[in-house]
């Protein structure tokens, strides 16, 4: 394979601070890529430096002569556009620059929204939902097929069912990317190859062949590699010291050589420790009411609506202690108000809904506006005073902080200056005070990072109460929950076994996605060939729209009075004419064998 773009030695810092140092590394031919890391490591930084947005500190990068790059930030740029301007407007304007006729631009344009199931080429971009957004930023990089593609958080304010069709659209690449995510069930399924950054690493960074299974794999091992050689260097260097300290005159050679071996060595591991202590993840444990009783929560056909409009209904559901219960839908199909409504907030419109007498109930809620930005980080975890109690043990706010990754500089910090994903952690501090027999969690993972996320799944797991979990991370949601309530937002609810058979019913839900029924016995073709059968006739049909239009327009041509007396400018517009004529034709006899 051939290398697309390699870096020696980038290091870049914020402030004081540094974010990376000394990343060398290379992209190559047929790579697909993931890169993860904790919050503030640097990974959005990195892609913009890639991309020639941002300046290294230090370092170098050498792209292959001629590369061109495609890079989609994590905020779209579609918020302001003018009134009027719709997204074919906009992949057209995507497609300038490329040496591509306008006949050429217009049918490509076709096609791609077409294939990305834009069904309204004329609809105004500043009436598109996040989603929406977000696939039109991700279409107008694509479809300028660029050599390498780098993508910071491509399923940002997709819901579920907008990350399975960014997963479908990415296989169909025959370029290569660069993907920024804390999706890991998108990672798996996309990826050839994940570079996390991480301060753990001695060179700042560890890369792995494979999805993110082996990577987790490989990382163990590298793990358990240094931990065995860090016990194993200790060993010498706890030799060492002790000849040291017998205070060995350094009049040889060979004692001069011995007492500057033993320095190196105590400096290696040093190193080793630093390293790994590096990005050990908050342990994030849920305090659990000591209830027994067999039912939390007992529902008989409760329903509810929301300005005229059934959410769900009527819906059975009983939570009992060890309960793992994962809520699916998509937004505004009722996930939030049956959460509000398991807390006790809200009342069902019919049926019945019955709460053990003095249920605990921990509601963490994904608006999270319960933070005061003006408060330093100390008084938000613990007060006005020095400790926590957690668990029946008081705890000084100095470990309390350590355990969710805050340094000691940080607690006179306010909440204002820290990132996101750190505010999610003061958060969950704050949550974790709190006993409770049912945990409800909407959206707990934004903003976290992959190590946060790690331990957060575990938490989850050993939490002897019953909990209810909305996420849009797949991988979270397989791990956690036992079995999953889909909301489809029209007041239907069904439950399922796990995330893959909501999956797969989905796909033979979607009437444009359905198989037409076979006369002969033989086995139809899977919900996957059935996609793109579908995406090719859409494609074909907007090439075909394309086409026609170029037809009418060669034809006016032809027709102009202008030319009536040119003979040579005659006989050039019939030959376009009947090019454009043969190309519908062309067009149509696909469809019709397609359709066949």
């Amino acid at each position: 394979m051939g290398i697309l773009l390699s870096c020696q030695g980038l290091s870049k810092s914020f402030g004081s601070r540094p974010l990376f140092e000394g990343l060398s590394f290379g992209l190559s031919e047929g790579e697909r890529t993931g890169l993860i890391g904790p919050n503030g490591a640097g990974k959005s930084t990195l892609l913009k430096i890639l991309a020639g947005a941002e300046t290294p500190d230090a370092g170098a990068i050498t792209p292959r002569r001629g590369l061109r790059l495609g890079y989609l930030a994590q905020q779209d740029r579609f918020e302001a556009a003018a009134p009027g301007r719709t997204v074919r407007d906009e992949l057209l304007s995507a497609l300038d620059g490329l040496g591509l006729e306008e006949h050429e631009k217009e049918r490509r344009a076709d096609a791609e929204l077409a294939a990305a199931g834009f069904a309204d080429p004329a609809q105004e971009v500043n009436v598109l939902s996040g989603g929406w957004r977000k696939r039109l930023a991700l279409l107008a990089q694509s479809a300028r097929r660029p050599d390498l593609l780098l993508l910071d958080e491509p399923t940002n304010h997709l819901d579920i069912e907008g990350v399975l069709w960014l997963e479908n659209f990415i296989e169909t690449f025959s370029f290569p990317f660069l993907v920024v995510t804390h999706d890991r069930r998108f990672l798996e399924r996309v990826t050839n190859r994940v570079i996390e950054l991480n301060k753990r690493y001695p060179e700042g960074h560890f890369s792995s062949a494979g999805n993110y299974s082996q990577f987790l794999e490989n990382r163990e091992s590298f793990f358990d590699a240094q931990a065995s050689r860090e016990d194993s260097l200790r060993n010498v260097v706890r030799g060492e010291i002790a000849w040291l300290r017998k205070g060995p005159r350094a009049r040889t050679t060979k004692q001069k050589a011995r007492i500057d071996r033993a320095g190196n060595m105590i400096e290696e591991l040093s190193e080793l420790e630093y390293h790994n202590s590096q990005g050990r993840a908050a342990v994030i444990d849920f305090t659990a009411g000591d209830r027994q009783a067999n039912r939390l929560v007992h529902a008989v056909k409760i329903e509810k609506s929301l300005g005229g409009r059934r959410l769900f209904g009527p819906l059975d559901l009983t939570l009992a202690p060890g309960e793992k219960l994962g809520l699916l839908g998509g937004n505004g199909s009722g996930k939030t108000t049956l959460l509000r409504m398991l807390a006790g907030d809200l009342r069902p419109d019919a049926g019945t809904l019955k709460l053990a007498d003095g249920l605990r109930v921990a509601l963490f809620d994904q608006h999270r506006a319960q933070l005061d930005l003006d408060q330093t980080l100390k008084r938000a975890l613990c007060g006005n005073g020095e400790h926590v109690y957690y668990k029946g043990n008081n705890v000084h706010v100095q470990a309390w902080a350590r355990r969710f990754l805050f340094r000691q500089e940080q607690l006179e910090m306010p909440l204002r200056l820290l990132s996101g994903g750190e505010r999610a952690r003061v958060l969950i501090a704050g949550f974790m005070l709190r006993p409770a027999d049912l945990l409800l969690l909407d959206e707990p993972t934004n903003d976290l990072d992959l190590q946060s996320l790690e331990v957060l799944e575990t938490s989850m797991q050993e939490f002897p109460g019953a909990l209810v979990l909305v996420t849009h991370d797949r991988y979270l949601l397989e791990r956690v929950s036992r079995r999953v309530l889909a909301l489809d937002g029209r007041g239907g609810a069904r439950y399922f076994a796990d995330l893959s058979q909501w999956e797969a019913a989905l796909a033979e839900l979607r009437p444009a996605e359905a198989p037409a029924p076979e006369p002969a016995a033989e086995a139809g073709p899977s919900a996957r060939e059935t996609r793109e059968q579908k995406a090719a006739v859409r494609k074909l049909e907007a090439e075909m729209q394309t086409a026609e239009r170029q037809t009418e327009k060669a034809r006016q041509a032809l027709e102009d009075p202008a030319i009536a007396a040119d003979a040579g400018e005659l006989a050039e517009r019939q030959k376009k004419l009947e090019a454009c004529l043969a190309r519908v034709e062309e067009l149509f006899a696909r469809w019709s064998a397609l359709h066949e």
